[in-house]
């Protein structure tokens, strides 16, 4: 049986090497677990019972394989919103926080979020703060969820504060649920309609063309243009199309992801029409929502603020949120700010401003945030009644440009019969 070591700490917190013997890493691990020792290292193969020539195995395939960005499995809001609500129950219920992370770590269906919460039990055994362990994964706790936390353990109300995260999360993962949904409609109806337009011309149109040459019918020049098109599609032509296409593409995922081009297409999309008005109220209602969470949370006005500005999702946004920032930091309110933004609706400054008089800043903006989902519901319906009659329409066009195109000869041809 191999013997494994690794550096371990015991309740004293005395480090030192231990060796023990198992059949895998795993097995070993947990018996150390068990015993009481915090794994400070990872476990070596030890070629002699002192560990002193002991070999790092390094991570296995599988482990390389997960790490890969493209196949490491994701953490779903709504998984992040259960194991939030889960734990901060756990937390008021009484029980420690490193049992809770273990037992958060067994019962996580997710895979992903439960290789996280073990490495945070881990960490927070190792005497690191709850909110220094979450911010080792940014791809999972976000700068709003470590900021909260920090302000949850300052102030003791670390229950409170994962249950105010919580409910975030559920809303922030409705609301984009609501615009996914809205989108998904048109953008399948756009793929289906394009898919049926491409086959038929390059499939289905040759098929009727040379049974048209076969009968030497003149054709109409509509017929002949569509002809045309489809043994184009079908040469160098099409080729080069399809290149200057994936061309076009990469060059516009370069540009996106400069500064300067993220913020062109920001503001772009918030002056497109229709769609524009639901990504400006989608981003208000996550501002004043954030702002509101964090500042109800116990998190420092300048702080939240800064937060604020790194999670907007729309660098227009951000650099008004930074405007309002150092605008605070130089003793101002944030009504007057946010009126100069030019951004935000003036419902917003006004029940800011009356938050302000009133000491009650964070429950106003919890209020426009509610009003402002509820509006991104309503424009989002809107939107989707008004793209279904113009996508079923483009499909009617694109698929009738090709049957009319296929049976303009035959008319033509018929009437030629009947003379």
């Amino acid at each position: 049986m191999p013997q494994y070591s690794c550096k371990v700490r015991d309740y004293r917190g005395k480090s030192f090497i231990k060796v023990m013997p198992g059949n895998s890493p795993e097995e070993v691990r947990d018996k150390l677990r068990e015993m009481g020792y915090i794994i400070v290292t990872p476990l070596r193969v030890a070629k002699d019972g002192t560990g002193e020539e002991a070999v790092d195995l390094g991570p296995s395939l599988s482990e390389r394989l997960r790490n890969l960005s493209f196949l490491k499995p994701k953490v779903k809001l709504e998984d992040l919103s259960i194991f939030t609500r889960q734990l901060a129950t756990m937390i008021n219920s009484g029980v420690a926080l490193v049992r809770a992370l273990s037992i958060m770590a067994e019962q996580t269906s997710n895979a992903a979020l439960s290789e996280v919460a073990d490495d945070i039990r881990m960490r927070v055994e190792a005497g690191t703060a709850l909110s220094d362990a979450m911010a080792k994964h940014p791809d999972v706790f976000d700068n709003l969820f470590v900021g909260m936390v920090r302000a949850g353990e300052a102030g003791g109300v670390l229950d409170e504060v994962l249950q105010r995260i919580a409910s975030f999360n559920e809303a922030s993962a409705r609301l984009r649920r609501q615009v996914k949904s809205a989108m998904t409609y048109p953008i399948a109806v756009a793929i289906m309609a394009v898919s049926i337009f491409i086959g038929m011309l390059l499939f289905i149109l040759p098929v009727f063309s040379n049974m048209f040459a076969q009968m030497n019918a003149k054709l109409p020049a509509y017929t002949q243009f569509m002809i045309d098109l489809s043994e184009n599609a079908r040469g160098p032509a099409g080729l080069s199309m399809v290149c200057t296409i994936a061309i076009a593409v990469f060059l516009y995922k370069r540009f996106a992801a400069t500064d300067q081009g993220r913020h062109v297409i920001d503001k772009y999309m918030l002056q497109l029409p229709v769609v524009g008005g639901i990504v400006q109220k989608v981003a208000v209602a996550r501002f004043t929502r954030t702002l509101g969470t964090l500042l109800r949370s116990g998190v420092p006005l300048l702080s939240a603020l800064e937060i604020v500005r790194d999670s907007a999702g729309n660098t227009v946004i951000s650099g008004a949120m930074e405007d309002i920032r150092q605008a605070v930091r130089e003793g101002e309110g944030i009504s007057k700010p946010l009126e100069k933004a030019d951004i935000f609706p003036p419902m917003v400054t006004q029940m800011v401003s009356v938050g302000e008089e009133t000491g009650q800043i964070d429950g106003m903006l919890e209020k426009v945030a509610d009003f402002f989902d509820s509006e991104v519901e309503a424009s989002i319906k809107s939107l989707t009644s008004l793209l279904e009659p113009i996508m079923m329409a483009s499909i009617g066009i694109l698929v009738g440009s090709i049957v009319v195109a296929m049976y303009l000869p035959v008319f033509s041809i018929i009437g030629q019969v009947g003379k």
